[in-house]
């Protein structure tokens, strides 16, 4: 490229279109010229590459000036002496921005954002999570930069969730929107959580356990009613479990064959699958490992215990144990659902006098001391293997009529 310098400032400003032409151009050496149209002035660079002429934009007059210009016609025949198109590196800078851009978008740091809890997250929560931001918030601010967020964007987006009457899910929407403002602060695309300026603006969230049946005598026409359902074998031995196991729906459906050891009665879940991602030991019954045995043959060649009605390659429903329960005549929003197994437990276990820790510890709710949870998956064990047989022989007390005599213990 040669480099005469046949422009100046002067003649740039000054450059118009000749009257008669739609454009003209002004050379300045080394193949960068003017083009000056009607409507504004633009840079252009004339080079070889590969045999072939090629031409490439360079910037407009006077956002880029002619030294500008000129820094830039030197740049590109640095890269043509390296035998590197010039116009390959501005595509990928422009490809780069335009990544750069929606990485600071909320999109863009939200799907980091979830991408990094996936390695954390159950696969149902990060489902769930991912379906709350495509429905609820990426549509209407999923584009914007974090950086140009106010509180009044996120309001806007969880009181019209809250209008459709889901307060609890624009209480969530709020949760979601500050942990993602929070993660852009710590990686450094953010400066602050909008979501702090919206303390009250909506409505409270009123308190609704899980629904459980919490007296002996429930209990009992429960486990009778139990006994007395008539469904598929598997539905109904999923049923039969759940009182037994105290495990999560979520935990009871997709349970495997590999996590049970029939010979030691324990059931041991590996963190991957536990919501508060610590390895978790059932120890069994008699009752449980009677039903676990009596299931085996049909589907103990299998991955699940449970397996779908139309792929064994799949878990049963989750629907299926709240379908099984209104089937009984149960209200699963009001008198007892699922997960009210669990609450059902702690309640009764309570009453008989257990020791709160090992009640709690069974549950597989998080304790204080995560490196202790961490390390020691069979804390209380031997206090937890006489608790859960004890229970089990109490609901069958309860199903069967027998008198029962609390035991009244402080282990």
């Amino acid at each position: 490229m040669g480099c005469a310098m046949k422009l100046s400032d002067a003649k740039v400003k000054a450059a118009t279109v000749p009257e008669g032409k739609k454009q003209t151009k002004l050379a300045d050496g080394g193949g960068l010229y003017l083009l000056v149209k009607p409507n504004g002035k633009y840079w252009r660079l004339d080079y070889r590459f590969a045999d072939k002429r090629k031409t490439i934009a360079m910037g407009v007059y006077p956002s880029v000036s002619l030294k500008k210009a000129r820094d830039k016609r030197e740049d590109a025949k640095k890269l043509l002496e390296q035998n590197i198109d010039p116009s390959q590196i501005k595509q990928a800078e422009k490809r780069n921005k335009i990544a750069a851009d929606k990485a600071e978008t909320f999109k863009g740091v939200a799907l980091e954002w979830l991408e990094m809890k996936s390695k954390q997250w159950a696969k149902t929560t990060l489902k769930h999570k991912t379906r709350d931001l495509e429905n609820h918030i990426f549509p209407w601010m999923g584009a914007m930069k974090l950086t140009a967020i106010e509180p009044m964007d996120i309001l806007s987006i969880c009181q019209r969730i809250e209008n459709n009457g889901h307060n609890e899910a624009a209480h969530r929407a709020k949760m979601l929107c500050s942990q993602i403002m929070r993660y852009g602060i710590a990686t450094g695309r953010a400066k602050s959580d909008p979501t702090r300026d919206l303390s009250g603006a909506l409505a409270p969230v009123v308190s609704s356990h899980r629904p459980c049946l919490k007296n002996p005598k429930e209990a009992g026409g429960l486990m009778r009613a139990i006994k007395e359902h008539q469904g598929t074998f598997i539905v109904h031995t999923a049923l039969q479990l759940s009182p037994y196991l105290l495990l999560r729906p979520v935990e009871l459906r997709t349970l495997e064959w590999q996590e049970i050891d029939l010979e030691a009665k324990t059931i041991t879940i590996p963190a991957h699958k536990m919501k508060m991602k610590q390895t978790h030991i059932v120890p069994l019954s008699d009752q449980a490992l009677t039903l676990l045995k009596d299931i085996q043959p049909l589907t103990g060649k299998g991955r699940y215990v449970f397996h779908g009605a139309r792929n064994v390659n799949r878990p049963m429903s989750d629907a299926a144990i709240n379908a099984a329960l209104r089937n009984m005549g149960y209200d699963t929003k009001k008198q007892h659902c699922a997960h009210g197994f669990r609450g059902m437990a702690s309640t009764l276990l309570h009453e008989q006098g257990f020791n709160s820790d090992h009640i709690e510890r069974q549950l597989a709710h998080k304790e204080g001391n995560a490196i202790k949870a961490a390390y020691n998956h069979a804390r209380h064990l031997p206090e937890r293997t006489a608790m859960m047989q004890h229970y089990a022989d109490y609901l069958d007390a309860l199903r069967d009529g027998a008198e029962v005599i609390p035991i009244n213990r402080k282990a």
